[in-house]
């Protein structure tokens, strides 16, 4: 009777924390982003902030000029993006095999991209992803690049300025663009832009100076978003602004942080490398201002008009001599978050760790290998969820060692079963004599009671480093397995509660308890294979701890359930390989394989010693 109570108040404690955390936390926290987007779509349909001006500087010749000032002013009412792009004038087609789109010739700014390889969804007829729009456009999304004058030397290009083209009528990784722009005060701005097969750009500006007096000029870059994006909201993915900023290192801004900062302002150190941006969780736009020569970088945001927030850096100024053409440098990366394009401009553009613009977390050092190794297979076998099978019976070769250690350890158990029974059965109720026989007899036959806990604890790493590739990578972004599974970062489709899509109606859609009906094909067969597992180990003479070992493989299956359909694929699969290993080990070892009796002894309302 005892053990029956425990038995239903650990389901009642894991049902109630369920329900509690989906009441108290997670259905609050949706609400709460849902309110606050559907407040910010509309303000933004009744106002919009403006551009940020880009002001004339006063400082001296090598010193870092001022900063844009945030404070936008009111502009004109928002208006779809098809009609922002045909307002706003002149522009040059992009084309890439990764981009389209265009630059517009007002700034030269880069304020209309489309990612030609990703869908808005796993249909192959849905629209193409967005990631710049014009300013004036719902969701205005935009980088530019421009020069700030040390005193007044007439007009320096801007976000206001319109450039003449020069040559080129497309921009194209072999055809680029080559801008200019005569101040009508002696100075003329050359600006080469270029693009690669992927989604580095790169503005190559001359200066040259046909005034009588030298003149200083500082180099500026922003990225401006002017909107408020629905994130996921959980501590293992950022999403936000971003930077990696020489000594400063690597700078993780979460939208609400720069909302709390004093003023809307977050300036970090000047430094002479790096780069900065904003970043969603497969998509992002950075700046990379010319290395070794010094910038101010500053993360902001200002709420006048329609929230926005900006990214931006001003170079230390550069000296233009008279009859002297000076040339400045600026990258800009516009695209998808993927890690072999983005290793290669670490590495072959010296871009000091831009791999660090995918969000690997604190432990790097073991999902970046985790990636490389399925991403190995994954070229070779054409499917990422065939590559986290042979990834995971690699890791389980890697561990073969001391997974046999632990195996025979749990085998030995096995063997001294008999002797532990005969030891409940001399001291009774006193737990205190029986824990000390045991402990004799463990040292005696040299058995690590907790050594089969190596086999679950050695996964947690790896657990965790496939968790977080899966989630944060973009090649897992729509990556389809076999059959129902058409999308490996995330969770399977199906569910029992509705007898896997055969009742029309979605469980998960259920206010607070639709989380818990997420209960697919994939997380059954993860929890069965647990469950199996469990059955073939010694059942642990704690009432409490047999408890837990029995209502673990039930926890876990609901607990997965959201999750990735490939982390739990890979749960699975390595489940059913340990339950392989583990049998011919304790073939191996003579000691009987009592799976079929545990299921009986489980199931059967008899004692263990009657159904034998």
């Amino acid at each position: 009777m005892e053990n029956s109570r425990n038995y239903f108040l650990a389901i009642g404690l894991s049902v109630l924390i369920f329900v509690v955390w989906q009441i108290i936390y997670v259905a609050p926290r949706l609400e709460e982003e849902q309110a606050r987007q559907a407040a910010l779509i509309e303000q933004q349909a009744q106002t919009a902030g403006s551009d940020a001006s880009i002001p004339s500087a006063t400082t001296p010749s090598g010193e870092t000029a001022q900063l844009p000032n945030l404070q936008g002013l009111p502009a004109a009412q928002t208006i779809a993006r098809a009609d922002a792009l045909a307002e706003s004038g002149e522009r040059i087609e992009i084309d890439t095999p990764t981009l389209s789109g265009s630059l517009n010739l007002k700034g030269a700014r880069l304020d209309d991209l489309v990612l030609k390889n990703y869908r808005e969804t796993i249909d192959p007829e849905s629209p193409n992803v967005i990631l710049f729009s014009p300013s004036n456009a719902n969701e205005g999304y935009f980088s530019e690049v421009g020069f700030i004058a040390t005193k007044d030397v007439g007009s320096v290009p801007s976000e206001s300025t319109i450039w003449t083209v020069k040559s080129g009528d497309k921009l194209t990784p072999t055809t680029p663009l080559v801008l200019s722009y005569d101040n009508g005060s002696g100075l003329v701005f050359d600006r080469t832009i270029s693009v690669d097969d992927n989604y580095l750009f790169t503005i190559d500006d001359a200066v040259t100076n046909n005034s009588a007096d030298q003149v200083s000029l500082s180099p500026y870059g922003r990225i401006k978003r002017l909107y408020k994006p629905q994130t996921s909201g959980i501590y293992i993915l950022h999403e936000g602004l971003i930077g990696f900023l020489g000594e400063e290192g690597l700078q993780e801004i979460d939208y609400g942080d720069v909302e709390d900062a004093d003023n809307g302002l977050i300036v970090p150190q000047k430094t002479p490398t790096g780069w900065l941006g904003i970043t969603d969780k497969y998509w992002a736009a950075a700046l990379v201002p010319e290395q070794g020569h010094p910038f101010q970088s500053r993360f902001g945001y200002f709420a006048q008009g329609s929230p926005s927030y900006q990214t931006d850096y001003v170079s230390d100024a550069k000296v233009v001599a008279p009859g002297a053409t000076v040339n400045f440098n600026t990258r800009i990366f516009s695209g998808a978050k993927t890690a072999p394009e983005i290793d290669v401009y670490t590495e072959q553009q010296n871009i000091e760790q831009f791999d660090l613009m995918i969000d690997w977390g604190w432990f790097y050092f073991i999902t970046k290998p985790m990636f490389s190794v399925l991403h190995f297979f994954f070229l070779m076998f054409g499917n990422f969820g065939v590559s986290i099978l042979v990834t995971t019976v690699l890791v389980k070769l890697v561990f073969f060692p001391l997974a046999n250690k632990s195996y025979k350890s749990m085998a030995n158990m096995k063997k001294v079963q008999p002797q532990m029974e005969e030891l409940k059965k001399q001291h009774g109720d006193d737990r205190q004599a029986l824990q000390k026989a045991m402990m004799e007899l463990y040292k005696k036959e040299k058995i690590n009671p907790v050594a089969g806990c190596w086999p679950v604890l050695l996964q947690i790493p790896v657990f965790f480093a496939l968790y977080k590739v899966l989630y944060v990578s973009i090649e897992m972004r729509h990556a389809p397995f076999f059959g129902w599974i058409q999308d490996l970062s995330a969770q399977d489709p199906t569910s029992v509660f509705n007898l896997f899509g055969l009742l029309p109606y979605d469980p998960t859609a259920l206010p607070l308890i639709g989380g818990l009906l997420a209960l697919g094909v994939w997380p059954l067969i993860m929890g069965i294979t647990m469950f199996l597992q469990m059955r073939m180990n010694p059942t642990p003479p704690d009432p409490t701890q047999a408890m837990i070992f029995t209502w673990m493989p039930v926890v876990f299956t609901f607990m997965l359930a959201t999750f990735p359909a490939g982390l739990v694929i890979y749960w699975a699969w390595n489940n059913t390989l340990s339950i392989i290993q583990q049998g011919v080990i304790m073939k191996r070892q003579g000691v009987k394989i009592e799976l079929w009796d545990n299921l009986k002894a489980l199931f059967s309302r008899k004692p263990k010693e009657e159904a034998k």
